[in-house]
Parts: C-alpha cells; structure tokens; sequence
C-alpha cells in the first residue's frame, strides 16, 4: 500500500525518465515541466490526463543556491531535451511549467524556459510542487536538492509558511572529498552509487545540521502535521532515520523521491490547473 494517493504516478515519472522513451502516444498537446536543480536538471512531459509520458534528467551543476551560474549551458541542456522530447512524441511542445526554491528569484529559471522558445505555463516554489504530485494537504515538505533545502509547511491545501537555506546535497559531497581525498566528481558517484551506509558516519554531521535547520523552521507548527522528504538527497541509506532521531518525530520518504519536485511542476502546467488552480497547486501564472 503506498503512502501518498498519487505515488504510482510518481513511480511512473521514475520509470519514463530513466527509459528515455516515451511511455505510450498521446492525443492533445504535451505538458511539460522543468526543474533546474543545483545538481540535476530534469524535464518531465505529462498528456492532458497528468500521466508521465517522456521525460530526461542530466546531472549538472548549472545552478547554484538558487542561482543560475551558467545559462549557457543551462540553455544547452534544455534546448536538447526539448529537442529529444518532440522528436520522440512527433509533437511540438510549446508551453513549460517551472519552479524555484522558496525565497529565489523565479525570473531565473523563468529565463531559462523562454529562451528554450517555450511560454510559461506555471510557476510555484518547489516544496509545494513537490506537495502537489504526492497530493499532501496537510503537512511539512522538505525539498533537500544538491544545493538547498526547501520547506513548506501546508495546512488545508494552503501554504503557511515557506523557507530556503543554503544547504544539500552538493555539501555532503564536499565532507566526502575531503574525508577520503578524493575528488568531487568521484564523490558525487559514490553518494549516488547507493553505497551510503558506509560512509554514513562521515556525512552524520551534516545531515544533523540540515535536521536542525528544518527544525528552526518548524518550530511551533503541529506535531500532528507530517513530515515529508523529498528531492534527491533524502534517498541516500539511513538519512531518513538520522532526520527522525533529531526532529524527534516520524520522517516519510515517498519512494523516487528525486522526481517529486519535477512532476508537481509539470502538473501544475494542465489546463484545468490553470484555469482552477488548486490551493495545494497554486503557483504565479506569468
């Protein structure tokens, strides 16, 4: 039984950005999402129904902090994913939904998106897009990417409360290059090859400390509000019990965690959405 009543579909973003392929033809016009992360970029392509049809993901280190450092290559990347996603669903795609870590500029990835030749079709923050593909109305979202760690606290479908800190993935690398001399890059493999019980003990200390930025953050919201991990850095062995030791409460890591974020963007992008957004779904039409 799966904890979320839209896990499958998440399972099924999972599945068609690793296949590379689309899943299946679709009738009507393709709804796409962008997430500019600090480590990956994905581009996630949805039919008028929300169901994940093609999607791509490119580890890169365009962004940081929220920040774009190289549009050029920012560019480069989408531009090709977009390419690559008409090309295998003979159809052209012309509107993006994107998002941004609370308290950024959305300008930044909004930039992005139209100079790929795309029009905007959404824009939200990226704890509740991630809240949006889970269907969460009640609860706190997490979003730990490579460079910073979201939070969203959502109350009746409603965000109450949002914040950003400087703080995720790309740091636990950082520990991991220094604690065994190795470089970033091979740091980065080892964090993503799934061998991180064994080198939990060294990354402990950081994972602490991201535990107890959340809880700054929280700190007075309901106890009967859940907790919910999402993004890339969460999927890392024992990082969820290391988070549920310091905040003292239960944790939940949907499984493929890393494509929540992508497919709440994506869907904020259907029409229905847009013409009657959902509180929990509500982004700033640009």
């Amino acid at each position: 039984m799966k904890d979320f009543p839209h896990e499958e579909r998440l399972l099924e973003a999972a599945r068609v950005v690793r296949a590379r392929s689309p899943a299946r033809k679709i009738k009507g016009a393709p709804v796409a999402g962008l997430d500019l992360g600090t480590a990956d970029v994905v581009f996630l392509v949805l039919d008028e129904t929300g169901a994940p049809v093609c999607g791509y993901l490119e580890w890169s280190e365009v962004v940081r902090d929220g920040v774009v450092v190289d549009f050029a290559g920012a560019r480069r990347i989408v531009r090709k994913m977009v390419e690559d996603a008409e090309a295998a669903l003979g159809q052209s795609i012309e509107s993006c939904s994107t998002g941004y870590p609370p308290g950024t500029d959305p300008d930044l990835s909004v930039n992005v998106v139209r100079d790929a030749g795309l029009r905007i079709a959404a824009v939200l923050d990226e704890p509740t897009a991630a809240a949006t593909a889970l269907g969460i109305r009640d609860g706190i979202v997490v979003d730990i990417g490579g460079g910073t760690t979201g939070i969203s606290i959502l109350q009746e479908g409603k965000v109450r409360y949002s914040a950003d800190e400087a703080t995720g993935g790309r740091h636990l690398s950082l520990v991991l290059a220094g604690a065994y001399k190795i470089s970033y890059d091979e740091a980065e493999r080892r964090k993503r090859s799934g061998e991180g019980r064994q080198f939990l003990n060294v990354v402990r200390p950081v994972i602490e400390k991201m535990a107890s930025i959340v809880q700054a953050h929280i700190r007075g919201a309901s106890e009967s509000l859940p907790i919910v991990l999402v993004g890339g850095t969460p999927q890392l062995e024992g990082f969820k019990e290391i988070f549920e030791e310091e905040l003292a409460r239960p944790v939940t890591v949907p499984q493929e965690p890393l494509f929540a974020t992508p497919l709440g963007i994506a869907l904020s992008g259907l029409p229905a959405r847009r013409a009657s957004p959902s509180p929990v779904a509500q982004g700033c039409a640009v």
